[in-house]
Formats: structure tokens, sequence, C-alpha cells
């Protein structure tokens, strides 16, 4: 392959106190807090909406947001949980069913009504400029009006991936000791489907239909279905499995892929399972995939499933949480699920249990004035299959947020702010912290 060196000038487009890259649920969360807080702040979304994968991918169902007793992403996650509700999306159990144009809608008004945030579409990040080896001066980003930079004192990355801190130079882990990652899934929005009817679970005639050679590959894990509407189902269905959600050759594959074998979960639903899927069809797939792993951004604290495993508090937590660990497998053999099924059995708490998130795994440790906030913040592999969900994501991305704007008004780096300040002003906008 050959190397150029290609040089251009471009504009300073934006100067501001914070700049965010990626608007889904960390995103949206760090901006609406930093603003609220008086400090200006640009936000770039590279797809034509906020809400992250919920929307981008249609992942059908937010995680639930608390322990089965206590709230546990209170703040920015609260206000759109009860947003969510008063939109008529479907609650059933501890989960929330997505009605994605709703949701579309709330994202919108959220960031939209605060005077203290410019925001852009179709804006990707395709560099940084660093004032030093730890220190980040501007964002570059590729728009339809070309490229620019954006100035800023403090740059949250929340672009699930750890694109701004791997661009900077900050180490990061990816999948196991063997680079292998969970699956992604291409998810879908289906009609035509009586609620009142519905067959589970999911996966109860799936070896029947693998014997009758209807699937391609034989994928046992199952995540399935969530209402959406009267009428509407939201599908994680299927996998696409080695996926490297930084490669745009390996996402275009996993695309293919994904939309190859929908049909296959058409005729299971409707034929296998039948009874309220037996007109069920497939409206819609998402125009991105459903990336469950990719970078780690190693922080100053690697949150490790041992801290899952203690329920951990930690002196600088700024928030808690529970989702069990939810590890999507990536070998389709028989023998390999059934082992894997007995292993993560434990991997999940009582209600009321809960772990700490310590504001040091939004610090990447080479980094001066970055944070990072989302999937990608610095956990190990299992803990991240935990944390990555988007209730923790709220808790992180206003974390970052409201450092940032500390930050800012204390003219220090992410190091530099008063923790216990920091846990004082999220629990003013309702974050739960017990222990601090």
């Amino acid at each position: 392959m050959n190397e150029l060196i290609y040089s251009t000038k471009i504009k300073e487009k934006y100067n501001v106190d914070v700049c965010i890259v990626g608007g889904g649920p960390a995103g949206i969360a760090a901006a609406v807090v930093s603003a609220r807080k008086g400090v200006s702040v640009f936000l770039a979304e590279s797809q034509g909406f906020f809400g992250g994968l919920a929307t981008t991918s249609l992942v059908p169902a937010f995680m639930p947001f608390d322990d089965g007793i206590n709230f546990l992403a209170g703040g920015i996650g609260k206000e759109i949980f009860d947003l969510c509700l008063e939109k008529r999306f479907y609650y059933a159990g501890r989960t929330v069913g997505i009605h994605i144009e709703r949701y579309k809608w709330i994202c919108d008004n959220l960031i939209t009504k605060e005077k203290n945030i410019t925001y852009s579409f179709f804006t990707t990040l395709i560099d940084v400029i660093k004032d030093n080896d730890s220190r980040v001066n501007y964002a570059i980003f590729n728009a339809k009006s070309g490229t620019f930079a954006v100035k800023a004192k403090i740059f949250i990355d929340c672009t699930g991936d750890g694109d701004l801190c791997a661009f900077a130079g900050n180490p990061y882990e990816f999948g196991d000791e063997f680079g292998k990652v969970m699956p992604s899934t291409l998810c879908t929005i289906w009609g035509d489907i009586n609620w009142a009817d519905k067959h589970f679970p999911d996966n109860e005639q799936l070896e029947r239909a693998f014997e009758d050679k209807v699937f391609t590959q034989e994928d046992r894990h199952l995540s399935g279905m969530w209402r959406t509407g009267e009428n509407l189902g939201g599908g994680n269905i299927g996998h696409c499995f080695d996926v490297d959600a930084t490669d745009e050759v390996s996402l275009t594959k996993a695309m293919i892929t994904g939309r190859k074998i929908l049909p296959e979960y058409e005729k299971y639903y409707r034929e296998y399972l039948g009874r309220g899927y037996k007109n069920a069809s497939i409206v819609i797939s998402g125009s991105y995939l459903g990336v469950r792993e990719s970078r780690r951004i190693k922080g100053d604290y690697e949150l490790s499933i041992d801290d899952f495993m203690n329920r951990a508090s930690f002196d600088d937590e700024i928030g808690r949480f529970s989702y069990p660990v939810d590890i999507h497998i990536a070998d389709t053999s028989k023998e390999a699920y059934e082992k894997f099924l007995k292993e993560h059995t434990n991997l999940r708490y009582k209600s009321g249990e809960s772990y700490g998130i310590p504001y040091r795994i939004l610090i990447p440790n080479a980094l001066e004035n970055v944070y990072v906030a989302g999937r990608c913040a610095s956990t190990d592999k299992k803990m991240q299959s935990s944390i990555r969900v988007m209730p923790a994501c709220f808790i992180m991305g206003q974390a970052a947020g409201m450092g940032a704007a500390m930050a800012v008004k204390a003219n220090c780096d992410t190091r530099g702010i008063c923790v216990q300040e920091l846990q004082g002003n999220l629990r003013g906008i309702g974050g739960y912290l017990p222990n601090a």
C-alpha cells in the first residue's frame, strides 16, 4: 500500500470550553450537564440524530435503570426515563422498549433547549492536534462543509469506540488476549406482531430449526424481541462474528452478513414460534451495526470483574450500577453455549445489590484534559459487558460533563478537581451516591 503525505489549511470553526464527540447516551448526558453548569459546549454527532445505538442501530430496549430497589441512573437518566414513560414507551419488568422516533424527539429537545450547546450532525472526528504528549488542543472533524477544527479546554470521548483517545495516543485494550470481541447484531424493527399472543421464550424452537437447516449459522444466543408499539417489536436478533468496529472493511462485511441472515429469522419467528408472530415481518434494519465491544481505553483505574463480584465501593465513585455480566458468546457450538450458560449463571445480582463506578475509569491514563465515557471507559473485558449498556452510559456521561464544567471553572485538568465536590454536584442533580 502506497503512503502519501497530505496537508491542507483548515479553519478553527468553534472555540468552546468543552468539546464532546458522540451524541449517544453518554454524550447527551455530558453535554446537558456541562451546559447547565454554564460552560460552552460543542457536541458532534456523526449520524443525523442523537441517541446512539438505540437510534442508529435500532437497539430495541433500555436495560434496567435500577437495582430492583434503588433508581441508579438518577439525573439525566431519570429525566429521559420519565419522558419515555410519558410518551407511551413500553415498560416490561425492569426494561423499557424504545420507540425510536419518540426517543429521537426526546434527545433533540434535551439538547436544543440548552442555549450553551452548539451541535451538528453528520460531523465525524478524524484526528486530534495536541499541545504536547498529554494535552489535546484541537479535535479535527470532517463534515459536508469540509474539514474543520474545534478548540476546547476539555474534551469528552463518547464515541463508543474510544476514537478521540486512540487518535491522541492513549493506550487501550481490544477484546481478549487473542483480540476476540463479542459479536455484533444488526437490529431490526418488526411489524404485525400480536403481543397478546406472544410466544415465549424466543429460543424455544431453535434446535428444531437447526435440524431443519433454517439457519446459515447455528447461533444459540438469541436475545429476542421487545415490544416497541401496539403491533411493533424491536429485534435484537442474530449475530455477526469477528467484527472489528474500528475497521470499515470489517463493518461493511458484517452489515451484509446481518441483512443476509434476517430472512432466516423471519421464517423462524413466523413458522417455528408462530402464535403472536405468525404474521410478523421485518420492517427495517439498522443503519449501523449494534456493536457491543471494541476499544477499552486504559484509564487511571481499570474496573474489573473482581469489583463486580465484590460489589465494590470506591472513595471516588460517581454512581453505582447493577446490570449483569452480559457477554455474547463468539462460539456457536452447542457444547460451548451450554458451558457458557453454566459459567455466567452467578454473574448477576440480587435486588438491591450494585457496584461502584469510580471517577478514575473516566480519565485516560496518558491524557490531561480528556474524559472518556460510555462502553469504551476503562474496564476489563468481562466488566465491560456489564457497564456498556445505556443507563450506565448516562451515569458516566453526566459525571464527565460535570467534571468538565468544574475543570473549566477551576482552570484545571481532569485530575485537578475536588472529587468530593463533584460527588456533591452529582447528588444535586439526582445522582445515586449512597457511599459518597
